[in-house]
C-alpha cells in the first residue's frame, strides 16, 4: 500500500523488515552497536517539517527547535498494516525514553483519500494511543523532503541534528532501539540502563506469521486490482452486477452482487453484496469503511462456508458478525494453526460498505 508497491509476502526472511507497504525489505545495512561508542553514519541534516499541513497533538515543531534532542521520525498512514505492526515498539519507546529527551514524531502522510480526513486521522490516533506529535503530511511535503518511498519508515536524529540511522519496513526493532539509546548517551543523557522497553502488542498490532504467509496484499479498487475472478472482469466506474464462482484459486478474489468498482475503492449498492477470497496466512484484514460518513454497516463473514468460531478477528464475533463504523483496517481473521488455504466471504447485510485492500499477516 504505498506509493512504490511491493511483493508483500516475495521476502519472508525470518522476521525481516519486509513490509506490505514498502517496495523492498530495508536497505539499511546492519551497523554494529555492540558499545555506546559504536560508529554510525551521517545521513545528512534533518529536514524541514513546515510542510505539515496540521500538527496534532503538539505545536509546529522545526529542527532548530529540536536541537538537543534526539528525534525518531515515524512515516505512516494509519491503515498500513506494517506500520501498525510497529507501532507497539514506536510507543513504547516514546514512552520509556521521553524523560530522557527522545522526541517521537509521527508523519502521516496518507495513502487513500479518505486517510486526509482530519477527524478520521483524529479518532485514529486516540484509538491507537498516538499520544505524541503528528504532522499531516497531506500534501507529501515532507515526504518529498525525505526522499522516502516507504510506509513505514524511522529515521533517528542525533541532538545535533543529523540523521544517523533508517529502517525501512518492519523488523529489526531490537537494533532501532540500541542506537536510539546510543544517541541519548551521546547527547550527555544519564541512566540509560541496559533494558529494552516493555512492548505490548494485541489486535492487529501482533506481528505476522511469516513462516505460514503465503498471501500478498490485494487491492480491490480498479487502478491495482489483481487476480480478479468474477465472469467478465472488472467493470471500472459504473454499477455492475458481478457473480463469484463456487471455487477460486489461492490468491484470486470475486464479487458478488451489485456493486461499483472506483480507482481505490469498491462500494456495494445494494444488501448482501459479497466479496470472497482465498488466501493463506494466520490474519485476514480488510481496509474499509462506509461510503457515506455515519452510516454504519453490518457485515457477516465465513470461513470455509462456516462462521470462523475460534478464528475470528478482533473486528467480528465468533459467529462472523461485526459492523462497518468508520473508514480503517478491520481485522477478520486470526486462525490457529494448522494454516492452510482458505475460502474467506464476506456479505455486507447494508448497502453502502466501500472496501479499498486486503493485508495479510
Amino acid at each position: 500500500m504505498k506509493a512504490i508497491q511491493l511483493l508483500l509476502v516475495a521476502i519472508l526472511v525470518g522476521a525481516t523488515a519486509s513490509a506490505t507497504h514498502t517496495s523492498a525489505v530495508s536497505t539499511f545495512v546492519a551497523h554494529s552497536i555492540s558499545s555506546p561508542s559504536a560508529a554510525l553514519p551521517d545521513e545528512g541534516e534533518l529536514p524541514s517539517l513546515a510542510g505539515a499541513t496540521l500538527w496534532l497533538n503538539s505545536q509546529p515543531l522545526t529542527p532548530a527547535a529540536l536541537r538537543g534532542k534526539v528525534v525518531l521520525i515515524d512515516f505512516s498512514t494509519y491503515t498500513c498494516i506494517n506500520w501498525l505492526r510497529t507501532l507497539s515498539h514506536v510507543r513504547a519507546w516514546a514512552e520509556k525514553y521521553k524523560a530522557q529527551g527522545l522526541v517521537v514524531i509521527n508523519v502521516q502522510t496518507p495513502e487513500f483519500e479518505f486517510e486526509k480526513n482530519i477527524d478520521n486521522v483524529r479518532l485514529a490516533s486516540k484509538q491507537m494511543g498516538v499520544v505524541y506529535p503528528t504532522a499531516i503530511d497531506n500534501d507529501y511535503a515532507i515526504w518529498k523532503a525525505f526522499d522516502n518511498h516507504y510506509w513505514p519508515a524511522l529515521y533517528i536524529v542525533d541532538a545535533k541534528g543529523r540523521i544517523r540511522h533508517h529502517q525501512f519496513g518492519e523488523g529489526d526493532y531490537e537494533q532501532s532501539e540500541k542506537i536510539i539509546k546510543q544517541l541519548l548517551t551521546e547527547a550527555g543523557q544519564k541512566g540509560i540502563g541496559p533494558d529494552l522497553a516493555q512492548v505490548h502488542e494485541s489486535g492487529a498490532e501482533v506481528g505476522a506469521d511469516w513462516s505460514t504467509l503465503k498471501s500478498g496484499e490485494t487491492y480491490v479498487g480498479y487502478d491495482r486490482a489483481e487476480n480478479f475472478s468474477s465472469p467478465g472482469g472488472l467493470a471500472s466506474g459504473k454499477s455492475h452486477v458481478y457473480a463469484a464462482p463456487a471455487q477460486l484459486e489461492l490468491n484470486h478474489w470475486a464479487l458478488d452482487g451489485d456493486w461499483t468498482v472506483g480507482k481505490q475503492g469498491t462500494v456495494s449498492n445494494k444488501a448482501n453484496g459479497r466479496i470472497v477470497f482465498r488466501f493463506h496466512a494466520r490474519d485476514l484484514h480488510l481496509v474499509m469503511g462506509p461510503a457515506a460518513i455515519g452510516s454504519p454497516v453490518r457485515f457477516r463473514v465465513r470461513i470455509d462456508g462456516a462462521p470462523p468460531g475460534a478464528s475470528h478477528g478482533a473486528d467480528v464475533d465468533a459467529q462472523g458478525n461485526g459492523t462497518l463504523t468508520g473508514q480503517r483496517l478491520y481485522q477478520l481473521i486470526r486462525q490457529p494453526s494448522p494454516i492452510t488455504d482458505r475460502q474467506f466471504e464476506i456479505e455486507f447485510l447494508d448497502p453502502g460498505a466501500e472496501a479499498f485492500v486486503f493485508t495479510f499477516g
